[in-house]
């Protein structure tokens, strides 16, 4: 038993089961995420989420720009340019390398955030009375430790990336909402949010913790060398630059709508970030996990001069992606206030807060198409090794957003922040693709036309079938009472879902079988001759 785990664990994915792995993950993460949502909003006051949320905001502008850019955009193409090369040696020396520059910049940094947090939050959320900004400052303090561990974790994670080792990778957000949910029930009650921030740190540890033992088999020893000299780490270094401005300017983006909805009402920052929550779940399972899978192929592709195969990989991809994001989208829209009554409505969390959170809700479900596309295209870019472009186009859309964000919030409250979010993602995605198209020969363009067409007849008709089951179920149940929202809700969702489905089968969209080879490959693993798994690519 201890051999088949150990070999689950150590096993190298094919795309095909990569992707599988991180949707049914991926999924369950944003389950627990919405559970652990749930939870917080049951057993702490709106309003005290708020600074929460809100003192979340430096450790993720800390973690977003020092790490996480350099991770997707940066250290992967460079490691796995090298294990492909069979440089392993070299390859191992710019991992250390990169782990030790990021432990001296995050430490340094946190440190000296923490000193000057108490003059940095009042223009965070000037909107706060001397109390709450006091609480966000204790709150951000204590949570400045997360960027270290997540720094150290994403590391890692770029490791098993390359090696094509997804299922360890995927399971550490699964470990890191669980142990905040736990905090939430052992801490809550007695220590109220301060018991929730010190969760989280603990999840950000078990979120690195867990990805080491994979790597370390894969053959990481740490020692103290930082080789500057290195190609890899001077690459690193300036392919992570751009993709750092990229998402400074998304977290500058969030920094400032913070600061605008704490001027809103009490618990809008709140209900900003939940309905946020909610709406990442799709972009995620559908968009992100597809984008992580297929990544390092894209490097391997771009690496080797295959620009034909590229270029099919990402006609592919969009499809797929497309496939689910179009129904997400419809469903996330027109049962947007069910889903926040069912997820959210529970203890300090009332009709107010979810009618709020709904808006929010609406207005990002018209961007959940792009949301979904964009990590596929800025991943594309990556394994081109140009982080310039998506960096430009991502500032352009931020800007954008910033630019709405004040006239549609007085328009519009919560909502406005999040219809300002989603013209932004509009933008940039459409924008990206363009670009791209420039770069790269996308293969069958036409066939991608009319499968949208498809599709769009197909969300059309689910639209309606939704709406007719949602005003004829509402006549024979309580809405008062959480089943009466859930059996409203899951019958149009499975009625829904029938109806897209029905749709393109009738239409004859591939992309059903296609998807359904996906899942019975995962489920069987038929192996070649080489003795390796087979992939769908």
């Amino acid at each position: 038993m201890v051999k088949k785990i150990a070999n689950v664990l150590n096993q190298e994915n094919s795309v095909t089961s990569a992707s599988v792995i991180l949707i049914i993950t991926l999924f369950l993460s944003n389950v627990l995420g919405m559970l652990r949502d749930h939870f917080l909003t049951q057993k702490i006051p709106t309003d005290l989420l708020s600074s929460y949320y809100a003192a979340f905001r430096v450790p993720d502008l800390i973690f977003n720009v020092l790490i996480l850019g350099a991770m997707a955009s940066a250290f992967i193409p460079v490691f796995t340019t090298l294990i492909t090369q069979k440089k392993e040696k070299e390859a191992w020396l710019v991992a250390v390398s990169v782990i030790n520059i990021a432990i001296i910049f995050l430490v340094v940094t946190c440190l000296l955030l923490a000193l000057l947090m108490p003059y940095l939050i009042p223009y965070i959320v000037p909107g706060f009375d001397p109390s709450k900004q006091e609480l966000t400052v204790k709150l951000a303090r204590i949570m400045l430790l997360s960027p270290i561990l997540f720094g150290l974790s994403y590391i890692f994670g770029g490791i098993l990336n390359s090696y094509k080792r997804f299922f360890v990778y995927a399971l550490a957000p699964l470990v890191y909402n669980l142990t905040i949910i736990t905090g939430t029930f052992l801490l809550a009650n007695k220590y109220s949010v301060t018991g929730i921030a010190f969760a989280v740190v603990c999840g950000a540890f078990l979120h690195f913790f867990i990805q080491f033992p994979v790597a370390f088999k894969l053959g990481f020893r740490w020692h103290f060398k930082i080789a500057l000299h290195h190609w890899g780490v001077k690459r690193i270094g300036f392919l992570m630059f751009p993709r750092a401005i990229a998402l400074g300017s998304n977290q500058i983006m969030l920094l400032v709508f913070t600061a605008i909805a704490s001027s809103v009402g009490g618990y809008a920052i709140a209900a900003y970030t939940l309905a946020d929550n909610i709406q990442t779940m799709p972009t995620v399972v559908f968009g992100t996990s597809f984008a992580t899978a297929i990544f390092p192929t894209l490097a391997e592709a771009a690496s080797s001069g295959k620009d034909s195969d590229f270029g099919n990989h990402i006609s592919k991809m969009i499809r797929i992606i497309l496939f689910f994001m179009v129904p997400m989208t419809i469903m996330f829209y027109l049962l947007r206030a069910e889903i926040v009554r069912l997820i959210l409505g529970s203890g300090f969390f009332g009709w107010q807060q979810t009618i709020a959170t709904a808006d929010a809700l609406g207005f990002f479900a018209l961007a959940l198409i792009f949301s979904g596309l964009a990590p596929l295209f800025s991943r594309a870019f990556y394994a081109l090794h140009n982080t310039k472009i998506p960096m430009i186009v991502t500032v352009i859309g931020v800007l954008i957003s910033i630019s709405l964000a004040k006239v549609l919030s007085v328009k519009f409250g919560v909502g406005g922040l999040a219809l300002a979010f989603s013209i932004g993602s509009f933008a940039t995605t459409l924008s990206l693709y363009l670009i791209l198209r420039t770069k790269i020969k996308i293969q069958n363009e036409k066939e991608i036309i009319v499968f949208i067409l498809k599709i769009l007849l197909a969300g059309a008709l689910t639209a309606i079938a939704i709406q007719e089951s949602k005003m004829i179920s509402g006549i024979f149940v309580d809405m008062q009472r959480f089943w009466g929202v859930a059996l409203k809700t899951f019958l149009a969702l499975g009625i829904g879902s029938f109806v897209y489905l029905l749709c393109c089968w009738i239409f004859g969209c591939e992309e059903l079988h296609a998807i359904k080879i996906i899942f019975l490959k995962f489920g069987r693993r038929p192996i070649n001759e080489s003795g390796r798994e087979e992939s769908i690519q």
